[in-house]
């Protein structure tokens, strides 16, 4: 055989292997961007989504001393907010549904508050939509950078009391979130009920908090958290406490959405332990934050006027 002969048959068999290889490489770089994107603690709509928001929205952002990285977040201060410089706020904080965590997801709503207190239905307040973090308002230290919890109560809260004029005390702060953000208001309000005077959860995930509870913090095969950090088991502490501030939480969500049964039976739950609680039961709206603020945003608007002013 000569030497051509045996370069030619070599070529031959190397080329699907050659090619196996080089997918094999592509493959790996792939994935390889993909392990490096890593989440960003700031996420912006951008300029083109900005100027659609009302006046007195911006962005900000503080660096994290547990983490060392900018941490991003909305605010919308109230007309006269400039022009009264003595004068301090109620503040609302809004905590975005979805995994992961970002400020941009519900700060369109902004304009249904931003309307109420012009046409003078509720009082002016500031609202703040801050960022979730990669596994949004849970603490998950198995991830890089994904102390959710944490991140808002001891770092986001106290950097805005520090920046802006708030009201920094429980009968000057509310919280409010949709989907995951309403699981995370329901376990943040009974975990530290002494930081917040309205609670409002929406939309909530119980039954995934359910399985949390039922399978010592797993939420899923991939998914665990701390045993007992969940709406169920929380609501429970919460009742066990002698000293705890009242709370009369607000529970919103629309009967089309997917999770609207599960919402009734956490009620229920509720009514058990004796918790008292308020409701918003919006007939059509689906899993949306926006439908239930475009039909009854007012009230839930309005439960933080009364029981900040309370």
């Amino acid at each position: 055989m000569s030497v051509t002969t045996r370069l030619l048959l070599s070529c031959l068999f190397l080329a699907p292997v050659l090619s196996i290889s080089f997918a094999q490489d592509v493959q790996k770089s792939a994935s390889k961007k993909k392990v490096e994107r890593e989440f960003s603690w700031v996420s912006r709509l951008g300029e083109v989504g900005e100027k659609y928001l009302p006046k007195g929205v911006k962005h900000g952002s503080y660096k994290s001393p547990s983490m060392g990285v900018d941490v991003g977040y909305y605010i919308y201060l109230p007309p006269g907010y400039d022009e009264n410089p003595e004068k301090r706020y109620p503040v609302v904080y809004h905590l975005h549904g979805g995994r992961p965590g970002g400020e941009h997801k519900s700060v369109k709503l902004v304009k249904f508050i931003d309307q109420a207190i012009r046409d003078g239905e509720i009082s002016p307040k500031i609202y703040v939509w801050p960022n979730g973090g990669p596994m949004s308002w849970y603490n998950y230290p198995s991830k890089k950078l994904a102390m959710g919890e944490d991140v808002f109560i001891k770092e986001t809260i106290p950097h805005i009391d520090a920046t802006y004029r708030t009201i920094a005390k429980r009968s000057g702060r509310g919280i409010e979130g949709f989907s995951q953000g309403g699981r995370g208001t329901t376990r943040i309000m009974f975990k530290y009920p002494e930081l917040f005077a309205s609670a409002a959860p929406g939309g909530s995930g119980y039954g995934p908090e359910k399985r949390i509870q039922e399978n010592n913090g797993a939420e899923s095969e991939y998914v665990k958290f701390e045993p007992g950090n969940n709406t169920w088991d929380l609501a429970k502490g919460y009742v066990a406490k002698e000293d705890a501030p009242d709370l009369e939480p607000l529970i919103w969500v629309g009967t089309k959405g997917f999770n609207y049964e599960t919402n009734l039976e956490y009620m229920d739950y509720l009514k058990e332990l004796g918790i008292p609680f308020q409701k918003i039961i919006t007939p059509g709206a689906r899993h949306s934050a926006h439908e239930i603020y475009e039909a009854d945003g007012l009230k839930l608007m309005q439960y933080h006027d009364q029981r900040l002013r309370k």
